[in-house]
């Protein structure tokens, strides 16, 4: 998931030194849709460790 979130990052910052605005914000929005859905699925994943201990 980490290395999807990189790969997307990656392709906007190169999209955006040659100027593909479109491809720009796709890359970005897809970016940050899978930062919160990774975020989200580790604070899920330490409260379920913190309920079963």
């Amino acid at each position: 998931m980490i290395g999807l979130i990189l790969l997307f990052l990656i392709i906007a910052i190169i999209a955006g030194i040659f100027g593909f605005i479109g491809v720009v914000e796709a890359a970005k929005s897809i970016a940050i849709i899978l930062f919160w859905i990774f975020l989200a699925l580790l604070i899920v994943t330490l409260i379920l460790r913190l309920v079963r201990r």
